[in-house]
């Protein structure tokens, strides 16, 4: 929000410089982003008047000019514009000038003859607007000569500009800007002025009629101005506009863009001829309706969009742009104002729909006051009068079926003081208070502060605390010692296990991924998901950035998959990743937050196996001090492959699934190769952990090693075969490794060859052959009894 100091100081008297101003309105919470000077790089640029005008000797398309600009001399400059005649007034840059870009001016010849500086345009200046530049800057005629060109074009007038944040719609004007001010330096400010008288020659049900048929439409307000003359407007409303960043166009659009920087009320002017059936509409287009806006770009609209209609026929967009056919034009007689409230969610939706955010959006998006409309009008209608644009006729249209009213909130001013940790009296809080239009009366110790409309951020005590410290000043409160029931600081045990499980995935090679909660309802079409998966319920985003933002994940494999598609799609012939992240699983009961779940999802594809991704589980769940963990074939997950997926267990809860991608998934995600993702949640793999560590001394006594290689049916999962081993080992089996799958030409048909290296091992003794044989023998049996294994 661009704030001109000048403007500013129309409704609040400013005694300090720029300064020490913008400083004194970010320490009461209104941030000044930057203070800018328009003219900060045009220096030794004045003004001149043209004495004499001769062509050039040598030059057809050259002339030579004389110039006084309040000096003894004249000053000659040769120039090819042609726009001006003798006695005219123009911007003269002389020699040693500097222009907006770097330029630099020096004396020098044109074609032979001595030229000492040169005549500028509103582009040489950086003040062009979109309108072409034909030639010189013609200044008034009664500029003075010899002035810095910058003070006659008010480029010296500083300008603040804000961050506003979306919770203060009521700061996004000039008057708004005008209260802080005047709180933040402890002064007063006023309004604009309002009144203005009205012709009684015609009504304005006359002219116009209004219908809203949409409760988006929360106040309509119109009044119709006659013995309309278009002409620029006056040159303090011009400068005024151009400070604030908006181009002067004619009178009446000037009115209305006026009041809208000032008042924070975006409004709209109609032509009145273009309204032929004399009645406005407010009602939702019609699917795949078009409609010319008046920066003519057709746009196609849905049922979300709001317009305004001339009966039926779409002659504005609500909220955001007027349609090209009823912009004013040069021969406008008659004018109807328009001042309207509409929902701010809808307006925001419609702007992205549409790709058209413009001052009066922005403004609307954050939830105006409507009873903002009332002054804007009344305030437009006063300019009117006032430029002698034209006659307000009498009566006033206002459709406002619900209207918003002050609230009133009860606050202990002690409360207060404990919160803020001050020691102010109620009176002072009073004062701070009543500085910012919250008028308060004092009831003992109870502050009864009566919120006015326009301030729809203030609905708790907190609030109110809030604004009594900003303007008390946050410099003023005291340090404290943060109170807390422990002295000692350090991360809680689920942020060690963070950092364990980030370690884990670093070590194991892996990249960490970030991506957002929310994703596209398509995504589940992409993983295969049933139409009845519960995965589907998800928490709907009201005001999302579009559809592929709109509803919050309840898996994070889409997310996981785009990642891997992505980098395959910019030729990484190996990616190996993971995210930390969260699902949201939405409860019956709508009212309570989604159920948050945190997950670490790890995806990879190029070089790798189903085994590599296990791999790395297993190094995870070791780094947790997790046991009794088992891999159980899951073969009717439609995300994953049916014969390479496994659901990890511990203790009959499951934790999570790894495996293969289901090929069909992978190539909805841009992937012609096998991929391969685990997705297990940290929650209850968290209550399975053990941290705890303890020094466990190297055995004393050697170990046996006797490695195996069994011949079993393809379909006998390796998880079932090391159970049996470590079951049928019991204490003396230390450790069971996987090292060898074979299946090939010595192999049977429907078979395959799986080899172990079992370690042998007790902590109190040496064991002896006859020992480890015994418990070996056990093992070969049970594998062979259940299992069919045959010792290859």
């Amino acid at each position: 929000m661009k704030v001109p100091v000048k403007w500013l100081k129309d409704y609040v008297d400013v005694n300090i410089d720029v300064k020490e101003l913008g400083d004194a309105l970010t320490m009461t919470g209104s941030k000044v982003e930057e203070i800018i000077t328009a003219g900060d790089e045009i220096q030794n640029v004045v003004t001149g008047k043209i004495i004499k005008i001769e062509p050039h000797p040598d030059a057809d398309k050259l002339v030579v000019c004389q110039l006084d600009i309040g000096k003894k001399e004249l000053l000659q400059i040769v120039t090819g514009a042609s726009n001006m005649k003798e006695n005219d007034i123009v911007p003269v840059a002389l020699h040693g000038s500097s222009l907006p870009g770097g330029l630099k001016i020096k004396k020098g010849k044109l074609r032979g003859v001595a030229s000492f500086g040169m005549m500028c345009s509103e582009e040489e200046l950086g003040i062009a607007t979109d309108e072409p530049v034909l030639g010189l800057m013609i200044l008034p005629e009664d500029t003075p000569i010899g002035a810095d060109t910058k003070t006659v074009l008010g480029l010296d007038n500083p300008v603040l500009d804000f961050e506003i944040t979306s919770n203060r719609p009521d700061c996004l004007s000039i008057v708004g800007m005008a209260r802080e001010t005047a709180a933040a330096l402890g002064s007063k400010y006023n309004m604009p002025e309002t009144s203005f008288t009205v012709s009684n020659d015609k009504n304005v049900s006359d002219f116009v009629k209004v219908e809203v048929k949409d409760p988006l439409c929360r106040r309509y307000m119109a009044r119709a101005v006659t013995d309309v003359k278009i002409e620029p407007s006056p040159q303090w409303m011009q400068e005024r506009l151009i400070d604030a960043g908006v181009r002067p166009i004619n009178n009446i659009v000037d009115i209305t863009n006026f009041v809208m920087l000032e008042l924070g009320q975006p409004m709209h002017a109609f032509d009145r001829r273009e309204i032929t059936s004399g009645k406005i509409v407010i009602e939702r287009a019609s699917e795949g309706e078009k409609f010319t806006t008046l920066d003519e770009i057709e746009r196609e609209l849905n049922r979300d969009v709001l317009c305004i209609k001339d009966d039926n026929k779409i002659i504005g967009i609500a909220g955001l742009m007027g349609g090209l056919d009823s912009e004013i034009k040069d021969d406008t007689k008659e004018v109807i104002f328009e001042s309207a409230n509409f929902d701010g969610t809808n307006i925001r939706v419609s702007a992205q729909k549409l790709g058209l955010r413009t001052e009066a959006s922005s403004r609307f998006e954050k939830d105006l006051d409507p009873n903002m409309a009332q002054i804007a009008i009344d305030r437009a209608c006063h300019l009117v009068e006032k430029l002698q644009a034209g006659k307000v006729v009498e009566g006033t249209i206002d459709v406002y079926e619900q209207p918003v009213k002050e609230k009133i909130l009860s606050v202990d001013s002690l409360w207060v003081n404990r919160f803020l940790g001050t020691d102010m009296s109620a009176e002072d809080m009073k004062k701070y208070l009543d500085s910012l239009e919250l008028y308060t009366t004092i009831n003992g110790n109870i502050l009864e502060i009566t919120v006015p409309t326009f301030r729809t951020d203030i609905n708790i005590k907190e609030d109110i605390a809030e604004e009594i410290v900003r303007i008390y000043g946050y410099d003023k409160l005291p340090s404290t010692i943060i109170n807390s029931a422990s002295e000692k600081g350090g991360k809680t045990q689920k942020q060690h296990m963070d950092d364990m499980v980030l370690n884990a995935m670093l070590a194991s090679g892996l990249s960490q991924s970030i991506s957002y909660a929310f994703i596209s309802p398509k995504a589940f079409d992409k993983i295969n998901l049933p139409a009845d998966s519960e995965l589907r319920n998800t928490v709907k985003i009201k005001n999302p950035l579009g559809e592929d933002y709109s509803v919050m994940r309840t898996t994070t494999i889409p997310s996981i998959m785009e990642s891997l598609g992505r980098n395959y799609a910019r030729n990484n012939e190996i990616a190996r990743l993971f995210e930390i992240g969260k699902v949201y699983i939405p409860l019956q009961d709508e009212s309570l937050l989604p159920e948050e779940r945190n997950i670490l999802t790890a995806g990879m594809y190029g070089e790798c196996d189903y085994f590599h991704l296990k791999g790395i589980v297993e190094n995870l769940l070791e780094v947790l001090g997790v046991e009794k963990y088992s891999f159980v074939r899951e073969s009717d997950n439609p995300v994953f492959h049916p014969g390479k997926t496994a659901a990890l267990m511990i203790k009959n809860e499951k934790v999570g699934v790894l495996g293969e991608v289901h090929p069909d998934v992978a190539d909805k995600f841009g992937l012609d190769l096998p991929a391969y993702v685990a997705e297990l949640n940290l929650d209850i793999l968290y209550t399975k952990a053990n941290i705890n560590k303890k020094y466990k001394p190297l055995p004393k006594y050697p170990a046996v090693t006797r490695d195996v290689a069994l011949l079993v049916e393809d379909s006998i999962l390796v998880q079932e075969i090391q159970d049996i081993i470590i079951k049928q080992g019991g204490s003396m089996v230390e450790t069971v490794k996987l090292f060898d799958i074979y299946k090939g030409e010595q192999i049977p048909e429907g078979k395959k060859s799986i080899a172990y290296a079992i370690v042998y091992r007790q902590e109190n003794k040496t064991l002896t052959d006859n020992e480890v044989n015994k418990v070996h023998n056990k093992i070969l049996k049970t594998l062979e009894y259940r299992l069919g294994a045959q010792l290859r």
